[in-house]
């Protein structure tokens, strides 16, 4: 049961990260842009998909609160103010999504909500992950680093480069699903955030070698986990390949790939821990009752949410029109 409700927590995590990552790209590169024709554009490429993409957070917490409460109690301990501001981002880009079109005067209003929630949350997550490397002070079981605790220098940095990464992504959805105008323009960003995202690894990097955080002692412990890396270099590869010939569709999957190979890296440099070197799987996991009181749920509601994100990607394939506008 523990092990089954890992393997759903990583496949929620990673779905929200890939998912909810293009919209949030997306929201992003919508504020660098003035063409009232280019932003409608990019809100069509994801209008029919980005509430359902938010499912996957709801998921993850949800398991977390209840299969693995211990981790669920500390992670809202330690990262509580800055939680509490992505979720107000999440719902501002929301509701900018859909009052943008409700008004000519103040739509300047709407649109710096939009591109702004979409940046605080993106940012936070990224902070998240970084705190998480350097790893949490936990004392007796309770987080013990203060309201403040969170806010370093490595995190900050982890931040700024899952912005870019998230960017870089909702980039190449723009070129996967738009044409004309808002394709040479995202074609154009793929490129600069491309090398962005390559000098933010180089400088995390060195970070962690230069600060001697224990994730490194993993690698040397743990060959294996070079396979990820390799993939991920494989896949970056391709991605250049892709930018110089201007093809429309290998971008993105080149890009998910990176995500998916560093998201690997993460998790196997992190077992059996989840909360990074502090509280192991089986340390955090409810009682075994518990676990087979939500089985039934998942067995039943994580398949049917998967179709319906396969179905609703199925459904909405193909380029938009450029003129397209959400209603």
């Amino acid at each position: 049961m523990v092990m089954f409700w890992v393997l759903l927590l990583a496949i929620s995590i990673l779905l929200y990260v890939l998912l909810d990552g293009v919209d949030l790209g997306v929201g992003m590169l919508f504020g660098l842009t003035s063409s009232e024709i280019r932003r409608r554009a990019m809100l069509s490429a994801v209008a029919p998909i980005w509430d359902g993409n938010e499912t996957w957070l709801v998921v993850t917490a949800v398991i977390l609160w209840g299969a693995f409460p211990v981790v669920y109690a500390t992670l809202l301990s330690a990262f509580y103010l800055p939680l509490i501001v992505m979720l107000l981002g999440l719902i501002l880009r929301g509701v900018a999504f859909e009052f943008r079109y409700k008004t000519q005067r103040l739509r300047w209003i709407w649109d710096l909500s939009f591109a702004g929630g979409s940046l605080t949350a993106a940012f936070i997550q990224g902070m998240t992950v970084g705190t998480l490397v350097e790893g949490l002070q936990v004392t007796n079981g309770q987080y013990s680093n203060g309201d403040f605790g969170w806010l370093t220098p490595f995190a900050a940095i982890c931040g700024i480069g899952l912005c870019l990464g998230y960017a870089l992504l909702g980039a190449c959805w723009l070129v996967k699903k738009c044409d004309a105008e808002v394709r040479d323009r995202a074609h154009r960003e793929i490129r600069i955030l491309a090398v962005s995202v390559l000098v933010f690894l180089i400088v995390v990097f060195v970070y962690a070698l230069a600060e001697h955080l224990p994730i490194l002692h993993r690698w040397i412990d743990r060959p294996y986990l070079f396979a990820f890396p390799a993939f991920g270099a494989v896949a970056a590869i391709v991605l250049a390949l892709s930018i110089l010939r201007h093809n429309d569709h290998w971008p993105f999957y080149m890009v998910a790939a990176i995500f998916v190979s560093a998201f690997g890296t993460l998790a196997l440099s992190f077992w059996p821990y989840i909360i990074p070197f502090v509280i192991t799987i089986d340390e955090a996991a409810a009682p075994q009752s518990s676990l087979m009181f939500m089985f039934w749920g998942g067995v039943v509601v994580f398949p049917l949410m998967l179709l319906y994100t396969l179905i609703s990607y199925s459904v909405f394939r193909g380029k938009i029109r450029t003129t397209t506008a959400h209603d």
